[in-house]
């Protein structure tokens, strides 16, 4: 299928990454190559140029997040997106921080993975559920903002559309619950991403967090 999403898979675990080739080309999804190392991972992405990287964290050369270094310096075009069995807050944000657009627990359902490549190559982002509820959580317990941070470069609504950014919403509810337009929302949107130098909004709240921003 020539419209096919491509991926790489980079896993060093030769009967998982067999099955999971099997099952998304049950699912329409072309698996251009795989293999088991870094080095391994990143030459198929220079080679074929796919649509997404699938990428576990532990590999024997090196780490996911290297990974996705590379990938993200030598083939920006390729969505990398890690399938790990870590849950570890630090290994998320650690990850998504690097570049990824997804991050998903392997115990979940094949649906689950096969949506999660299919949104990282649309552009779009996608977290595990489990990790997703430990990041955010953080960020909406934190409640008001911190004082400021000398380096801190939001202002404060800034600090109010990222807090809400974080709870899930659109931007037409954080316009409504803010009283202003979803116009001025998307501004403000661009502008924390340009300010903190993160790619989407996942990343926004993830940086956030890390550096006690909210």
């Amino acid at each position: 299928m020539t419209d096919a999403i491509t991926v790489v898979l980079v896993d060093d675990h030769t009967i998982f990454r067999a099955g999971l080739r099997e099952l998304l080309t049950a699912h329409d999804i072309a698996v251009a190559g795989d293999a088991p190392t870094v080095a391994g991972g990143v030459r198929l992405v220079q080679r074929y140029a796919p649509d997404v990287a699938v990428v576990d964290l532990d590999l024997p050369d090196g780490t996911g997040i290297e990974t996705i270094r590379q990938i993200a310096a030598c083939a920006p075009a390729t969505a990398a997106l890690v399938l790990t069995v870590s849950a570890a807050e630090d290994d998320l944000t650690d990850a998504l921080l690097a570049g990824s657009r997804g991050y998903l627990l392997k115990d979940a359902a094949i649906e689950t993975i096969v949506a999660g490549v299919r949104a990282v190559a649309a552009g779009e982002a996608m977290l595990s559920p489990r990790v997703a509820a430990t990041v955010l959580g953080r960020i909406r317990s934190n409640g008001r903002p911190h004082p400021p941070h000398d380096d801190d470069p939001l202002s404060p609504r800034e600090h109010d559309v990222l807090r809400l950014v974080a709870d899930g919403k659109d931007n037409a509810a954080i316009a409504a619950q803010l009283f202003i337009s979803p116009h001025t929302v998307k501004n403000h949107i661009s502008s924390i991403l340009t300010k903190l130098h993160v790619a989407n909004r996942i990343q926004a709240a993830v940086h956030a967090v890390r550096e006690e921003l909210v």
